[in-house]
């Protein structure tokens, strides 16, 4: 489960709150009027919610602009149209609700915004916390290295792609997406699928080998970039293509050499250690 709906769950004592999961945008909605319910004990939390939402409004609160309704199982048993709101902007209006069970999680709040800014000062403080976060989570000393690795080559790799002119978060998971689907043949979505999951980061439920490859493909990516006198759009989905088709190559010689698939439904909910 994703680790701020824990925070919500063990905060409200598990109780009820309805939540969907959108699959197209990765995304949980959830129910606002479960979340007011529990914070504030009102006996009309829909009126409760409603004047709140006004004030926000009022306020120019983005989240309220950003709410939208879907529909939800209610107590009548039947699917009724509620307000939702997705992780963030949930966290936005608990902030907004004065009440002493919302103070785990504004505490919470600010630890974390407390902790972001150290990372600023000190980055090593960032790295430090993902080696005890992969090792909580069981996975070997190897596998952890390699992560590690691969997300100094991500960053080139993307910092590359803002030289070539990529702004919008959508260009950079359509170029993501194309060098996904390139060297392993899935696409970001379909191979999340494969592995089955839904919010769980791709690579962190990659195995060695596959991390090697995907990094692979975005080093290669980056260095053709590099070499390039141009500097577009175009030549940064060139460079993609190209980049990834290096590694989509040495991933095709590997499994003629070794008669086995690269690319597998192994991830870190069904081992406890991702090895080789």
């Amino acid at each position: 489960m994703n680790n701020k709906l824990q925070i919500l769950n063990k905060t409200f004592e598990n109780k009820k709150v309805r939540t969907v999961w959108n699959s197209d945008e990765e995304k949980y909605y959830i129910s606002v009027i479960d979340i007011v319910s529990i914070l504030t004990e009102s006996k009309d939390s829909t009126a409760y919610w409603r004047k709140l939402k006004q004030r926000l409004k009022e306020e120019g609160n983005e989240t309220v602009t950003n709410c939208h309704a879907l529909k939800m199982l209610a107590k009548d048993g039947k699917n009724r149209l509620t307000d939702v709101v997705d992780l963030e902007g949930m966290f936005r209006i608990i902030e907004s609700i004065p009440s002493k069970k919302a103070e785990p999680i504004k505490l919470w709040l600010a630890r974390l915004g407390k902790e972001r800014i150290d990372e600023e000062y000190d980055p090593e403080i960032t790295i430090n916390r993902a080696l005890d976060t992969y090792r909580r989570k069981g996975y070997s000393d190897d596998w952890i290295n390699q992560r590690l690795k691969a997300i100094d080559a991500r960053k080139e790799f993307t910092d590359e792609l803002k030289n070539n002119g990529i702004e919008s978060s959508k260009e950079f998971a359509d170029l993501t997406n194309l060098l996904t689907k390139t060297w392993s043949g899935y696409s970001v979505k379909e191979y999340k699928s494969f592995k089955g999951l839904t919010k769980e980061n791709l690579r962190d439920n990659m195995t060695n080998m596959e991390l090697v490859l995907n990094m692979l493909a975005e080093v290669s990516s980056t260095e053709i970039s590099k070499s390039s006198n141009v500097k577009s759009k175009e030549n940064a989905k060139e460079s993609v293509i190209e980049g990834s088709t290096i590694a989509k190559n040495t991933r095709e010689q590997i499994e003629a050499k070794t008669g086995k698939k690269i690319v597998t439904n192994t991830n870190n909910k069904n081992l406890k250690q991702i090895k080789d």
